[in-house]
């Protein structure tokens, strides 16, 4: 399978293509990345007019995403959405590409954070007395906050918590309400991730933490789920679906 890589002159752009290099089942057809200069002719500054690609990985910008799938459902493509921090406008767009192609996207492209949020549900389910707090540490050149991840996390915690709030940070004065999923941001150094999710009910504390420890991992989960998005139907997919 041949996979256009946007965003290709990245940090993970590089990385993907590099464990695209070493496969035995996919092919490189192209990079696209505006900062191409020209030094690698298999990355060139915009999206081709024709492509044999049989899936596009998008680790470019968020702001990006309407061009992408502009491009994606114009060639009937399957684009795997690996970017965070996307506006309304943009999450529209994503829907409304999934309607036409198979498309994939999540906050977070690790099979390990998959499971997290699936296990971090189930603790939910099982104390649902306990208070639930979210912690997250990334790296001080990191723009968006609360990560993607966190967000991701509270929002599979809220699937079997209905009546829960979202709370990023705490200041001033006011006590603690017994449905919010707090959440705090933390921007360290070169930290590549870390996702803890805090369940205290009083009497007893369960913490569930996720770290990646090289970002490599997130090219290795996107190219999983290209694999994925193979010979698929029109929709919208994520992490769950592959774990599942």
């Amino acid at each position: 399978m041949k996979i256009l890589v946007n965003g290709a002159c990245g940090r993970m752009g590089a990385a993907l293509i590099k464990r695209i290099e070493v496969s035995e089942d996919l092919e490189l057809a192209c990079g696209v990345d505006v900062r191409a200069d020209g030094s690698d002719a298999r990355i060139v500054n915009a999206f081709p007019a024709q492509t044999d690609a049989g899936v596009i990985i998008d680790f470019s910008h968020h702001s990006c995403t309407n061009e992408l799938l502009e491009y994606a459902v114009g060639h009937s493509i399957p684009v795997v959405v690996a970017t965070t921090g996307q506006t309304e406008d943009e999450m529209a767009a994503i829907f409304s590409a999934a309607e036409k192609i198979p498309v994939f996207y999540s906050a977070n492209m690790s099979m390990g954070i998959a499971i997290t949020a699936q296990f971090a549900r189930r603790v939910a389910e099982l104390m649902p007395d306990a208070e639930i707090e979210i912690v997250e540490t990334h790296h001080d050149q990191k723009l968006d906050s609360p990560s993607g991840t966190a967000l991701l996390l509270a929002e599979r915690i809220k699937e079997v918590r209905p009546g829960s709030v979202i709370v990023c940070g705490r200041s001033g004065h006011g006590k603690r309400e017994k449905n919010e999923i707090g959440i705090h941001s933390l921007r360290l150094g070169g930290v590549v991730g870390e996702h803890s999710v805090i369940f205290d009910n009083g009497e007893e504390s369960i913490t569930v933490t996720h770290r990646a420890g090289d970002r490599s991992l997130f090219a290795a989960g996107a190219l999983k789920a290209a694999r994925f998005l193979a010979g698929r139907a029109k929709g919208l997919y994520d992490m769950r679906d592959v774990v599942e």
